[in-house]
């Protein structure tokens, strides 16, 4: 285990028993212990069993342990411990080229099709949210100096989280090296000032949980924690344009389960405690709703898809999933769907026509399903600010009930070859591809 100053030392322990020592460098892993655990007992059998508990959840018996002994899976078992941060490489996909940043501060709002395809400018005419309500940004961190976000972000609702215990300190929840979460925060709460762009609810405030670290990686210990501060801290919506590491679909058995059970467990409980998770359902173009066939794990392992695969958290009960469309209102080539897995979908951007947004700097554009889920976020604390005693699962049928139909195209030919790109099943009013529909902010605060 871990001695005072952090460095591995033998603990020779009762007979029977094992003896402790440093046996290759430290690892962090998320454990699962059996809910009502105490912290007390928690702490004890952990460092029974050479390891030492950096943060434990006790609401949820999910803990973040830190140990140096390599059979300490084995020791803990290993449908309860798991190392995402030791399965994975040492980088993940991350744009080739730098994002072009436009320092412009004159109104561009004329550019922002995305906002007039969900109504929100219109929206606007009615209300800009609610300040009392606070959208969770779980994310790689928010500029809280950029003039558009400024008012908008709430230090103190603020959190770092990449390992996987809270740190308020605001170098933890500020961006280091990625633009992204400040490019979410500006969909959802850009200022309404007549410079630059405007979001869609501007009244709002925001909480900057950081989640994604430097190297582009979400582990589940870091949105174990992000979900657990949003619960603690009064957040009414919290946003997911990510999917957990190290797997884009994460099965529900052997090791896997540990990071499906964690995470599981983690929206749970932020659900029972009022905040609505909006998740983005990913960019490869799958069927969400059918996962089969082989995939080449992040260590080079081949792994058998099946129904028990999700993509974390979008894949969840209770989280609304979203996928991206493109101005001519059809799902996007590189969305991902599924029939009973989506459930809205929303502007991502396309091409030439990503969604202009906030970045440190500026402005830049960018395109995906990580674009979509903020409109819908957006949408989801309007509704809020109109009906405050709303639960989680009531936001989502008024999202859901107000969505405008997209039909399922005729034909899905995106490169003219004669073949479908994908298949879309269902009916106009809900299916695969777009789910319930496209969300309408001015039906939010109008119906």
């Amino acid at each position: 285990m871990l001695g005072w100053a952090g460095q591995a030392v033998a603990v020779p322990l009762e007979p029977g028993f094992i003896t402790c020592g440093e046996h290759g460098p430290d690892v962090r892993f998320v454990v699962l212990y059996e809910p009502g655990t105490t912290a007390e007992d928690a702490g004890i059998e952990t460092s029974a069993k050479c390891g030492a508990t950096m943060a434990y959840y006790p609401q949820i018996g999910v803990g973040v342990v830190l140990s140096s002994d390599r059979r300490f899976v084995d020791l803990m078992g290993r449908d309860r411990a798991f190392s995402a941060k030791a399965a994975v490489g040492k980088s993940k996909h991350l744009p080739t080229a730098p994002l072009t940043v436009d320092e412009s501060r004159a109104d561009r709002t004329a550019e922002q099709s995305d906002m007039s395809m969900i109504r929100a400018d219109e929206a606007h005419g009615v209300t800009l949210g609610s300040h009392s309500v606070v959208v969770g940004v779980l994310d790689s961190g928010i500029d809280a100096t950029h003039p558009e976000l400024s008012a908008a972000v709430d230090p103190s609702r603020s959190v770092g989280c990449l390992g996987g215990k809270a740190d308020p300190a605001p170098a933890a929840w500020r961006p280091t090296t990625s633009a992204h979460g400040t490019h979410v925060a500006g969909v959802i709460a850009a200022a309404d000032d007549g410079h630059g762009i405007t979001g869609v609810a501007p009244a709002v405030r925001l909480a900057s949980v950081k989640v994604v670290d430097d190297a582009g990686f979400v582990f589940p210990e870091a949105v174990v924690c992000g979900l657990m501060w949003a619960a603690a801290n009064q957040v009414s919506v919290a946003n997911h344009s990510y999917y957990v590491d190290p797997w884009l679909l994460t099965c529900d058995r052997d090791g896997e389960r540990v990071v499906v059970e964690s995470v599981r467990r983690a929206v749970d409980y932020a659900t029972r405690r009022g905040v609505l998770s909006v998740a983005a359902a990913s960019n490869e173009n799958i069927d969400l709703a059918r996962p089969h066939g082989q995939a080449v794990g992040t260590g080079g392992e081949r792994r058998t898809l099946d129904g028990g695969c999700k993509v974390l958290p979008a894949g969840l009960r209770g989280v609304v999933a979203v996928s991206a469309v493109g101005q001519d209102r059809l799902k996007t080539a590189y969305s991902a769907y599924g029939l009973g897995v989506i459930d809205v979908t929303a502007p991502g951007g396309e091409r030439d026509a990503c969604v202009l947004s906030t970045v440190p700097g500026g402005y830049g554009r960018s395109c995906g399903t990580s674009m979509a889920a903020p409109h819908v976020t957006g949408v989801a604390a309007l509704l809020a600010g109109r009906h405050p005693d709303a639960s989680p699962q009531a936001l989502t049928r008024l999202l859901t009930s107000q969505a405008r139909a997209v039909a399922c195209p005729g034909d899905y030919d995106l490169d003219g070859t004669g073949g479908q790109d994908a298949y879309c099943s269902g009916y106009a009013p809900y299916n695969s591809f777009h789910g319930h529909g496209l969300v309408d902010a001015l039906a939010a605060v109008t119906q």
